[in-house]
């Protein structure tokens, strides 16, 4: 899939670069819109308080305010951090009709959303915790 391959994110790496940043398993999910297997990964049922992060860039993604146990082996969430801070993209991709979702800064594949939350937004947000780093909230 050639979505991550746009030329207008504000964040702009060549594809050396990325490969020299990320570990191999983060550049297959971020750069190739690969998929981490589920239940595997490190935020699936991760719930401290905080904020989840592009694992690309650092841009504020979800908070965990709007996480919540999607039941399908990867971090859900109902809602993006603010708007404007996911891109998403039709994808056709292994004969399936579905919405990927994209950091809008640095065109890093994060998973996909789906119409079947359980909150009011009825959306789910099905993330890769490869594409994610989280940042503890501050003890106040």
């Amino acid at each position: 899939m050639e979505n991550n391959k746009q030329t207008n994110f504000t964040v702009q790496k060549t594809e050396e670069q990325w490969k020299k940043e990320l570990t191999p398993e983060q550049y297959y999910v971020m750069r190739e819109a690969g998929t981490e297997r589920p239940f595997s990964g490190k935020y699936n049922m991760h719930f401290e308080e905080g904020i989840y992060s592009c694992g690309g860039c650092g841009e504020p993604l979800f908070s965990s305010e709007s996480k919540f146990d999607g039941h399908c082996g990867w971090p859900s969430f109902d809602r993006e951090i603010e708007e404007g801070k996911i891109l998403e993209k039709l994808d056709k991709s292994h004969g399936m009709i579905r919405t990927e979702i994209l950091c809008a800064k640095c065109g890093s594949h994060l998973g996909h959303v789906f119409n079947d939350g359980p909150t009011e937004t009825g959306l789910r947000y099905c993330v890769n915790s490869l594409s994610l780093d989280f940042e503890e909230e501050d003890s106040k």
